[in-house]
């Protein structure tokens, strides 16, 4: 006779307490203009895969990279006692 055993992660993995906290959540919406600046830097690079990267998709890079590094800029200096990943000096 085989026995039926649930699986403890499959049952707990929705769990209340797997929810991300009320911190959690408040970090992510301080990071997300960022995180939509990246994204439209991803998309700008993915337009280019297949071809040649003309003038306009040159300026829409470089406009998309100064955005994501401006929205950085800006998470950096509303957020004390944080700094810049990269070791730029």
């Amino acid at each position: 006779m085989s026995h039926i055993v649930t699986v403890q992660d499959a049952v707990t993995a929705f769990a209340d307490f797997m929810e991300p906290t009320n911190a959690e959540l408040d970090a992510i919406e301080q990071e997300m203009p960022v995180i939509l600046a990246d994204v439209d830097l991803l998309d700008a690079h993915i337009v280019t895969l297949d071809r040649t990267p003309a003038e306009l998709d040159e300026r829409r890079i470089r406009r998309a990279r100064r955005r994501a590094l401006a929205a950085r800029v800006a998470l950096v200096n509303r957020t004390p006692g944080t700094s810049l990943s990269g070791g730029a000096a």
